[in-house]
């Protein structure tokens, strides 16, 4: 891909809501020193499957996106995607997809749909040796703003199993009920959240 095809993030100052504790670096200096967020090309793909499969077939299983799938929707849509990389090395990210219906189908698990006003969130991992410092909810309040400098974006929806609810809701997810997307054996709450509260950085982002 062209570097014309990298989209890059302008650097913001990040104000988490109440309640998402700061990790310890974050709190020494304030800043996240040799860190980049920004959006992925195809050539992150093997990167992003690698943390994807380890994050998650150790604990269900099941992937939420096969290789080729993280190829496919960082080719049509790398802007609603976003990668975390400290020093150079991807160490957390989201993939995301556009949507045009009110509700998630199965269908919602493979296609784009460029013409959608919701982002479907398919994918939040981080990698095993920087869990547990509050990457995932930092990238996550990042990636809301990042939405929210997306015009034709108005909503955000994602589906996730149900002890992960209360974590989603901390940044203004709201269950809708149970998802009518099943994946094996597993069932989903799916939840929204409405973009508007994050079109304040809309000026800040150019990815």
């Amino acid at each position: 891909m062209s570097t014309q095809s990298i989209y890059y993030l302008k650097p913001v100052t990040l104000h988490l809501p109440p309640g998402i504790p700061e990790s310890p670096s974050r709190q020494r200096r304030h800043t996240l020193p040799a860190s980049e967020f920004r959006c992925l090309t195809p050539e992150d793909a093997a990167g992003v499957f690698e943390i994807e499969r380890e994050a998650f077939i150790s604990v269900s299983g099941i992937c939420p996106l096969n290789l080729d799938e993280v190829r496919h929707f960082l080719t049509l849509c790398p802007e609603l995607s976003l990668g975390w990389f400290v020093e150079g090395r991807l160490v957390a990210f989201i993939i995301g997809s556009l949507w045009d219906k009110e509700r998630l189908t199965q269908e919602s698990l493979t296609l784009h749909r460029p013409g959608g006003h919701t982002a479907h969130l398919h994918v939040l991992a981080v990698h095993r040796t920087f869990r547990q410092q509050g990457k995932g909810s930092i990238l996550l309040w990042r990636y809301l703003h990042h939405l929210g400098g997306q015009p034709a974006v108005r909503r955000a929806v994602l589906m996730c199993e149900d002890p992960l609810v209360p974590f989603y809701e901390r940044f203004g997810f709201h269950p809708v009920g149970p998802c009518d997307v099943t994946v094996g054996s597993l069932a989903f709450t799916e939840l929204q959240c409405s973009l508007w509260g994050h079109t304040s950085l809309r000026r800040n982002s150019d990815c």
